[in-house]
């Protein structure tokens, strides 16, 4: 089992990819959430730096359900398996 934390930079701001992300690119993707909205959210400067974030995160963990990242996080942490940092 692999365990991964992904982090998205942009600009000089780093976004780790965790439970409440997931969640919030769950809500963007399956409505009509603008890129604004987004940078708001998110604490970027405009929808601008938001569209860069959209475009570095893989398709597949827009998608996961938040849920399912969570279960699998915790479980990770309950076998004591080291968390590899990989930067998109």
């Amino acid at each position: 089992m692999e365990c991964i934390t992904y982090v998205v930079k942009v600009g000089d701001k780093e976004i780790v990819i965790d439970e409440d992300i997931v969640k919030i690119l769950n809500e963007y993707v399956r409505t009509e959430f603008t890129l604004e909205k987004l940078a708001e959210i998110l604490g970027f400067d405009s929808w601008e730096e938001a569209y860069e974030f959209i475009k570095k995160v893989p398709a597949w963990i827009m998608w996961t359900p938040y849920t399912l990242w969570k279960v699998h996080v915790e479980k990770c942490k309950a076998l004591g398996i080291e968390f590899k940092k990989v930067i998109l």
